[in-house]
């Protein structure tokens, strides 16, 4: 895949707003309502269908699904396998959210199943969820500690290429310091946010609902640079007027909202390579 440039991530972000992708979430139960904010207040479209009856119907007509294993209970996870494979037969990629996985078990096993239906076009994940799904250390007990990261996106970086180059798949890595990985290896930092976010239930959930939006009006690796970018982006422009997390997260609706492409480009900065 070809690095983004700042050019063709504030595009895809543009496209976001103007083409308001169809989003299908299989979320968890804590997240769902936010998760659907946030990508109204972006412009895409959120739906909700994580039922193993309807889940793969919706997925052959969105334009997007993301799969979070957040709160999986045998339903809804009979709905992933539905969705999964009604994008493999259409031929459609699928974003990955493997909460808290390396730490339980039942959904690590869950995240490597869907996996192997279809790999997915996108994962998106703390460190230690992406050095738990990598190829020497799948299911480590110690990855992390619950949705908590408990290291680096950069000292995990070996596993998240590792991860990228098996699966085929975009990998971004969120952190102080996001990381989008490449199937072959390539690496987009980004250093923009707020500290805020990690303490708003659901941002990182929230950001790999909106990967899956900019996915799909761009292509994976594109699409994941923009939404973090989004995100980060708007987190720093929440905060000026925010007293604390509680002003904080309707704030970040608002500069979501408010945040078009051509601001983007004026402070975006994509660091590329090693370094």
């Amino acid at each position: 895949m070809t690095v983004p440039t700042v050019e063709a991530v504030c595009s895809a972000w543009g496209q976001l707003r103007s083409e308001q992708p169809l989003v299908q979430c299989l979320t968890n139960v804590v997240v769902a309502g936010w998760t659907a904010n946030v990508l109204l207040a972006a412009r895409a479209a959120p739906v909700m269908v994580d039922n193993p009856f309807e889940a793969g119907d919706c997925a052959r007509h969105a334009s997007a699904t993301l799969v979070n294993l957040g709160t999986p209970q045998q339903a809804t996870a009979d709905g992933m396998r539905e969705a999964v494979r009604a994008r493999q037969a259409t031929g459609q990629g699928w974003v990955l959210d493997p909460v808290a996985v390396g730490v339980l078990g039942w959904r690590t096993e869950l995240a490597h199943e869907l996996a192997a239906i279809a790999p997915p076009s996108l994962v998106r994940g703390n460190a230690s969820e992406i050095a738990a799904l990598a190829p020497e250390s799948a299911g480590a007990p110690d990855s992390g500690r619950g949705v908590d990261a408990t290291t680096t996106p950069e000292a995990v970086l070996p596993e998240a290429r590792a991860l990228a180059a098996q699966w085929g798949s975009v990998v971004a890595v969120s952190g102080e310091t996001d990381h989008v990985v490449s199937p072959d290896g390539e690496v987009v930092r980004l250093r923009h946010g707020h500290p805020w976010l990690t303490r708003v239930t659901g941002s990182g959930c929230a950001l790999g609902a909106l990967a899956a939006g900019c996915a799909a009006v761009s292509d994976p690796f594109t699409g994941a640079v923009a939404a973090t970018a989004g995100l980060t982006l708007a987190a720093e422009d929440a905060a000026r007027g925010a007293g604390g997390p509680g002003s904080f997260a309707p704030a970040l609706l608002d500069a979501l909202d408010q945040l078009g492409p051509d601001a983007m480009a004026e402070r975006l900065v994509l660091t590329t390579g090693e370094g």
